[in-house]
């Protein structure tokens, strides 16, 4: 959806004295990175970009340099491991993360950005589920749909597209992240994080592309997919520990049941136990079913005390001075670049 003209953006121009720091990861994106480095450039002519590189084996830097970027690097290998790195040494108010493989449209991170400042909002996301299924890579379609339902399903329906790599976030939410991630899950738990921390986000429609020629995706369906599946998990365990266990109890009880029965009737019936072993495997199976509750009822307790610690950590931070008048607090600024 094109953006009606107005005479003067303030966010474009920096005229409310926040800091916009564009962070792009890169691993291998020579055909496209000097491309998608011009056109943020133009795009937000006040902002920094900076082009993390991953053990690049072709020109992905000199090119990143020759487009205006601050290149730096990170050695230990995967992009949840670059985020780590990028939140870590980045100090700004508004931070834009988009992927340097073109697919994204650099002219949509002026209305992402406006949304995040104009509803005071600690995430937006670039959904691309308005694009053409083509686009994707076979099963990466499906595949986000399904995750993203999964989700929603355990920690609310706020995301439609939880595998956008095109996120423009606050500083609070940036600095109070935990960035436990390795690998391309990490806007797995980026979406989850905001949603277990019940901040406010936002979603803006935008245009998704073809890879430039020479690019090639780094996502493996099944493999990528798979850590998408377990970081979910661990999530769920983590965040809400007394429903991760009391389905584990409603299983095993079930179990349970399910073998006792015969059991038991054989016992009304003749007052004899003669599948004794069954009858020991019935009970150790309740057993481990109370077992597994009461891990949920004690950790659910300890979950609450690291909310509060995490709710801490993120009002800790200063909130943007976007959106304040004049400029107010001007000793944030982005990190000195290499």
């Amino acid at each position: 959806m094109p953006i009606q003209e107005r005479t003067e953006s303030p966010l474009e121009h920096g005229a409310l004295g926040g800091v916009i720091a564009v962070l792009v990861p890169c691993y291998n994106e020579a055909a496209a990175i000097g491309d998608v480095v011009a056109s943020l450039r133009r795009a937000l002519p006040s902002a920094t970009v900076y082009v993390y590189d991953n053990n690049s084996t072709d020109d992905t830097v000199e090119r990143a340099r020759r487009a205006g970027a601050h290149v730096r690097r990170e050695s230990i290998q995967g992009k949840g491991n670059v985020v780590r790195r990028m939140f870590a040494d980045l100090d700004a108010d508004i931070y834009v993360m988009v992927d340097g493989d073109g697919t994204y449209d650099a002219a949509s991170a002026p209305r992402l950005v406006e949304r995040l400042v104009s509803e005071n909002i600690d995430m937006v996301v670039g959904t691309r589920l308005h694009s053409e299924k083509s686009l994707f890579r076979p099963g990466h379609h499906a595949g986000n749909k399904v995750l993203t339902q999964f989700v929603a399903a355990l920690f609310g329906n706020r995301v439609t597209d939880m595998l956008s790599g095109y996120r423009v976030m606050s500083r609070r939410f940036v600095k109070s992240f935990p960035a436990l991630s390795d690998g391309f899950e990490t806007e797995t738990e980026l979406t989850i994080h905001a949603l277990s921390m019940k901040v406010p986000v936002g979603e803006v429609a935008t245009p998704f592309f073809e890879r430039s020629a020479g690019s090639s995706s780094k996502l493996s369906t099944f493999k990528d997919g798979w850590r998408i599946l377990k970081m979910i998990i661990y999530l769920f365990k983590e965040i809400r520990p007394l429903l991760f266990f009391s389905l584990i109890f409603a299983l095993l009880a079930v179990l349970s049941l399910a073998l006792a029965t015969p059991v038991f009737v054989e016992y009304v019936r003749t007052g004899l136990v003669p599948r004794f072993p069954t009858a020991i495997l019935a009970a150790s199976t309740m057993l481990l079913a109370f077992l597994s509750l009461t891990c949920g009822i004690i950790l659910d307790s300890v979950r609450g005390a690291r909310w509060e610690a995490k709710r801490l950590a993120y009002l800790a931070q200063p909130a943007s001075r976007f959106g304040r008048s004049g400029r107010g607090g001007s000793d944030a600024s982005v990190a000195t670049p290499d």
